[in-house]
């Protein structure tokens, strides 16, 4: 019976809202906690794995720019500081003798050390290039 004793004086909508907005809560939690778990297992592969020489030649080289804009009220009254940041990531494509191709985080700074065209020794260790010694003889 509408408006009557046990029914919501809100309507049926509010408890379905008491029913989603957990649900959609605990989603965002575990999306949030899952990549920072999936991030920190990549981190301790790459840390772990062995580092090896290899001969290649730098194919390409790429910027991936993040921006994130952050919101936060300030003081009374509807004023907001609204703030910005950015990460940016460079990669290394290398290319090897048997002709494969390869990018790597570049966790090094070796981005602005190397140029399209450029061969050597590339040290690798998982999915990082941790060094490149250019110009070194090619391997008979």
């Amino acid at each position: 019976m509408p408006g009557g004793f046990g029914g919501s004086p809100f309507g049926g909508g509010f408890d379905f809202m008491f029913t989603l907005v957990p649900i959609i809560i605990g989603i965002g939690f575990v999306v949030v906690i899952g990549g920072i778990v999936f991030n920190g297992a990549r981190y301790m592969k790459n840390a772990s794995a062995p580092k090896e020489s290899v001969y290649a030649r730098v194919v390409a080289k790429r910027m991936d720019v993040r921006t994130h804009t952050h919101h936060q009220p300030h003081g009374a009254g509807d004023h907001v500081h609204t703030s910005r940041s950015s990460r940016t990531h460079y990669f290394i494509t290398l290319e090897f003798e048997n002709g494969e191709r390869r990018e790597y985080l570049d966790v090094k700074g070796l981005y602005g050390l190397v140029v399209e065209g450029d061969e050597g020794y590339a040290a690798v260790q998982g999915d990082w290039i941790v060094a490149f010694e250019r110009g070194a003889a090619r391997p008979i």
